[in-house]
């Protein structure tokens, strides 16, 4: 029921993931009868054995505060669907909803794995890989904890280094930590921390710091930093991204010549607008919790939508909280043998 467009998205989007995955089952939480005009928009197009409508009463409003959808929404579309992970009746939870919200519903009934003392949300981003093709690199925390000890982000680093390892079939992720230099005397204390308690666990593949100049060249797979620097850094990017995409825009558009120049180039923009889709990556995982929690852009159309359900069916089946439980217990045992 979240997002800017609720079921008229949510609704084609979890059919476009049924048809392509066989294997897949889905329920639609919400407002049973909002979804059904959906579903009859599309009566050829699913089929009713992978696809239920489970009734939730109330909804979770983009502008509401976390402590009032938590303490007063306990039926809420969000609350019901967090509330089928924790019963395994679904093996994961997608919402394009509040995100404060999610975060503190999620945290509240999930709860948080042993050894991780804050979920953070991992979001992937494209980087440069070679010629040929883009990559893709795990950037976390996004906006869960504005304040980070070295603790912190030294769990963000193993989850983050088990999701890479497991959805991206990376075998031993490089993981680096975001700062304001890559001199070793650069950084804040926890940053600094941090560093020194990656450097001495070598079950992490800690290549150091990383500036924000470098973020985009693929030489991390993972980078970790605080939810403010995060947040801060990510959405600076998206903003940068979209002045340029006016820029050309305009350029091409400016008079005949550039409008000629600017057809003859198609096949070209297309392509690197293609690499660069947003919609492509979309699905930010909340890390750390005893249960799957995957956000999407509240913004999301149709296609974005799937690939959020797409990343939530894919930690799924990697059993992604159980890897980082596992992943975690060795980190702590190594840590304490040192």
């Amino acid at each position: 029921m979240g997002g800017d467009h609720g079921p008229s998205v949510v609704v084609p989007a979890a059919l476009d993931a049924l048809s392509e995955y066989p294997h897949l089952s889905v329920i639609l939480v919400g407002d049973a009868l909002q979804i059904s005009e959906q579903l009859k928009i599309h009566k050829h197009s699913f089929d009713e054995t992978r696809l239920r409508i489970l009734h939730a009463s109330e909804q979770v409003l983009m502008d509401e505060s976390p402590a009032s959808a938590l303490r007063f929404k306990k039926d809420s579309s969000m609350r019901v669907a967090i509330n089928l992970v924790k019963t395994q009746e679904a093996a994961a939870c997608v919402s394009a909803g509040n995100t404060g919200a999610l975060m503190a519903i999620a945290r509240f009934v999930l709860k948080t794995l042993p050894g991780i003392d804050r979920p953070a949300i991992v979001y992937s981003i494209p980087v440069k890989a070679d010629q040929d093709k883009m990559g893709c690199m795990r950037m976390l925390d996004l906006g869960a904890n504005v304040d980070c000890e070295g603790e912190h982000l030294f769990q963000f680093a193993v989850m983050g280094s088990v999701l890479a390892g497991a959805v991206d079939n990376i075998p031993r992720p490089r993981v680096g930590l975001l700062n304001i230099g890559s001199e070793a005397i650069k950084g804040s204390e926890a940053v600094k921390q941090a560093a020194q308690i990656l450097s001495e666990t070598p079950m992490i593949n800690y290549i150091g710091f990383v500036e924000g100049t470098d973020m985009y060249q693929g030489i991390a797979d993972v980078v970790v930093c605080d939810g403010f620097v995060g947040n801060v850094a990510l959405k600076s990017s998206e903003g940068v991204a979209k002045m340029l995409v006016d820029f050309i825009r305009r350029e091409f558009t400016r008079n005949f010549y550039t409008k000629f120049v600017g057809f003859i180039a198609t096949p070209i923009l297309r392509a690197i607008r293609s690499r660069f889709d947003p919609s492509r990556y979309n699905g930010a995982s909340l890390l750390g919790l005893n249960g799957i929690v995957i956000k999407s852009h509240g913004n999301a159309k149709r296609y974005s939508f799937k690939q959020a359900i797409i990343e939530a069916m894919v930690e799924a089946e990697q059993k992604i909280p159980e890897k980082i439980r596992s992943e975690v217990e060795l980190y702590l045992g190594e840590r304490k043998s040192v």
